[in-house]
């Protein structure tokens, strides 16, 4: 009897918080075996240098004829600007991994189904950007020989500790999913925050690393909205399976 009185009020305590460590823990290890497979996938898909360049061009050549080939024009406004640049870069860097990592715990803890729902369109977004990477490499603007700067590279090292080289297909740059995962979360943030402040930065969240991938060179613009696209289709494809399970 004593132990009913003691164990009830905690099991109560637990369905008021929703929160189960075991569930938790299990969520955590099931994302982070998910970012494994994707780097080392991504390591392992490392393209032909001529390759990936050949098929930059394609993208420069289809940029130029529906006037989207601004690369160039745009970074030589932020170059001169050292604070500007610095941004840029933080957002690149620490506004991608962190932020996803930071919004999958908050949903997990305080809105589960919308995070199995984030959870699947990630992974399902990321597997069909492998399948790209290996059947279309292509090389990254600051890979493409047109004369933009590597600013992440030559002013900052945090990013190749949070993603080392090893891991990482620098022939991988369409899709962007650093465009797409950031508008998969900024979604999610909008609909299921309360507070106006945190909606706004969800929705300013694609929007600057839109911004970034591009002016520090490391998307073209058509990486950045068909990462956008992919990312959609694999909300889609997890709303679907949602219906359907």
């Amino acid at each position: 009897m004593t132990q009913l009185v003691d164990v009830a009020p905690r099991a109560r305590t637990s369905q008021r918080s929703g929160f189960d460590l075991r569930v938790f823990a299990t969520q955590v290890l099931l994302v982070a075996a998910a970012i494994t497979a994707y780097f080392t996938a991504r390591g392992f898909t490392e393209a032909d240098p001529s390759r990936a360049l050949k098929h930059a061009q394609a993208v420069i050549d289809f940029e130029q004829r529906h006037h989207l080939h601004d690369e160039l024009a745009l970074q030589k406004l932020v170059l001169g600007h050292g604070r500007v640049i610095d941004v840029l870069n933080w957002i690149y860097i620490w506004g991608h991994w962190p932020v996803i990592v930071a919004v999958l715990i908050w949903l997990l803890r305080t809105h589960p189904e919308p995070y199995k729902l984030l959870r699947n369109a990630i992974f399902i977004s990321g597997a069909i950007g492998i399948v790209v990477f290996v059947f279309y490499p292509v090389a990254p603007p600051r890979l493409a020989g047109i004369g933009l700067v590597d600013t992440v590279t030559t002013q900052s090292h945090a990013y190749r500790v949070l993603q080392p080289p090893a891991f990482v297909n620098q022939y991988a740059a369409i899709p962007s999913l650093h465009v797409g995962w950031d508008l998969l979360v900024g979604i999610f943030v909008f609909k299921y925050s309360r507070r106006r402040v945190t909606r706004a930065l969800g929705a300013l969240t694609p929007v600057a690393m839109t911004t970034a991938v591009v002016l520090t060179a490391n998307h073209f613009v058509i990486d950045a909205m068909l990462g956008a696209l992919v990312a959609l289709v694999g909300l889609g494809a997890a709303l679907a399976l949602r219906r359907t399970g």
